[in-house]
């Protein structure tokens, strides 16, 4: 008797290369899942991480697409339903962090963060349920700063991950009925190539954190395959804070 918990499903990660969505898609695959991700410029790693899954016995399918652009994202959910034949799991993990001060803030960084922290989730989501039945997840991955902005220069950020908690009460209410769960993840800070734990912020950052440490991708990643699995059916339309205590 198979000990994963995914086995048999089919899995999408918008924004699966690098940082916590490779990580995301190891552990899924880990689980027996199929996994499908896309990436916008990462085409060396994604190729090394699709290979390295098929080499282990796994299945995977790096897909190019620009989260920004409507037409990629659904073309990707296709992508991975002809691929594989269905879709059971959606991880919408793409974004981007532009930060300013409010007067130097670029109207085309506000925008970016709009269209790629929340409009494809929405785009995603739209055409990913078309494909999903009974047992359907839909991750978002947040923010521990929809709650709390410490610093200067994180408002659009801040307001696009606020966003998303909005975003997933509304769409579990859409999917419930069909027996889809929606959730969404928000992080504190975790060691990235975008946020290392040796980088600039990493001492304030930490100062702020009952844990006195930044997280581990493996450890969101962890998180995530619990949302995607059987235990977590009765959890939908909720906002789970990963963030050692950042927001305490």
């Amino acid at each position: 008797m198979s000990t994963q918990t995914l086995s048999g499903k089919v899995a999408l990660i918008q924004g699966g290369s690098r940082g916590i969505g490779a990580a995301i898609v190891k552990r899924l695959a880990a689980e027996g899942a199929a996994v499908a991700f896309t990436y916008v410029s990462s085409a060396a790693k994604s190729e090394e991480l699709q290979n390295s899954i098929i080499a282990a016995g796994g299945k995977a399918l790096a897909i190019k697409a620009d989260s920004a652009d409507a037409e990629a994202i659904r073309n990707a959910v296709n992508a991975t339903v002809e691929t594989f034949g269905r879709l059971d799991i959606l991880v919408n993990n793409a974004g981007v962090l532009a930060m300013a001060p409010l007067d130097e803030f670029k109207l085309e960084d506000f925008d970016q963060t709009l269209a790629i922290n929340v409009r494809s989730v929405f785009i995603a989501t739209q055409a990913a349920a078309r494909h999903m039945g009974e047992g359907g997840r839909i991750i978002n991955i947040g923010s521990t700063n929809a709650d709390r902005m410490p610093f200067t220069g994180g408002a659009a950020y801040a307001m696009s991950k606020s966003a998303l908690v909005g975003l997933t009460k509304g769409l579990a209410r859409d999917l419930g009925p069909r027996g889809i769960t929606v959730n969404n993840v928000q992080p504190g800070p975790v060691d990235t190539d975008m946020n290392p734990a040796d980088g600039d912020f990493a001492a304030s950052l930490m100062a702020l954190m009952a844990v006195g440490r930044y997280g581990t991708v493996e450890e969101i990643a962890s998180f995530v395959a619990y949302l995607a699995g059987p235990q977590a059916a009765y959890i939908t339309g909720a906002s789970l804070t990963i963030d050692g205590g950042f927001g305490a």
